[in-house]
């Protein structure tokens, strides 16, 4: 018997929400060059790119007059684990060739552009005020498959952080204690944003998208306390 739907019940609903996606700054339309280097970057760290969803950025191949293949970019990714969402920044002629491919255009990433050195604003820092961060503290155990995000704000944990768990931050990340698992910070782009521990036994630690895993740490700072940094746009770690 098939169901029936009252007249006042919905099928769906839209709603929008912040989503958190990696973004693939494509610098060559090579598929082999793009199939070489994915294969190596997913070797590293295979569990962190399963399901990863990710927009592919033409950027860089902006003012070039060749356009990516994306049937077959689309599924060398996706064969790899990853989600395509779509593509932005492209020109016209490689946003058509994306359409024709079936993946979304999605708005180019907004620039500000700061106001000239000679000219003097006054501002009322009583009503200009920025909003306080959304920092959130949590004084348990984080255990093995449980994720925990910090929106808008800094992650302090005041306990272990299990193997097998993850800790997300649009801001720092703070682990009074071991940090083991995943940790990404800055994941909505702020390059400033560190990551703190008091003991390195971490499987990936990323900030803004730039990622080591265990493998790729120095092994002399490993079960030290730390902080984790972005330097002209390269993951540094020093002990503390």
């Amino acid at each position: 018997m098939a169901s029936i739907l009252s007249e006042t019940s919905a099928a769906f609903e839209l709603k929008g929400e912040m989503s958190m996606f990696s973004v693939l700054r494509l610098m060559d339309s090579s598929l082999q060059r793009v199939e070489t280097e994915l294969t190596h970057q997913i070797s590293k760290a295979p569990a962190f790119f399963q399901d990863m969803p990710v927009v592919i950025d033409l950027e860089p191949l902006a003012d070039a007059t060749e356009c990516p293949d994306f049937g077959p970019l689309r599924q060398l990714l996706n064969q790899n684990g990853l989600v395509t969402l779509g593509v932005r920044n492209g020109n016209p002629h490689q946003q058509e060739a994306a359409r024709q491919a079936g993946l979304a255009l999605l708005k180019a990433r907004k620039t500000t552009t700061p106001p000239p050195t000679d000219t003097v604003h006054r501002v009322d820092t009583a009503a200009k005020t920025p909003p306080h961060p959304k920092n959130r503290l949590i004084a348990r155990p984080i255990r093995s498959g449980q994720q925990v995000y910090a929106a808008e704000g800094d992650l302090v944990i005041v306990a272990p952080v299990s193997p097998g768990s993850e800790l997300l931050a649009d801001g720092c990340i703070h682990v009074y204690g071991p940090l083991r698992g995943r940790a990404l910070a800055g994941v909505n782009g702020d390059t400033t944003a560190r990551i703190f521990c008091q003991r390195l036994e971490a499987e990936l630690v990323a900030i803004a998208g730039r990622y080591r895993t265990s493998e790729d740490l120095d092994p002399n700072l490993k079960g030290r306390p730390v902080q984790i940094r972005l330097e002209e746009d390269r993951l540094t770690v020093s002990p503390l």
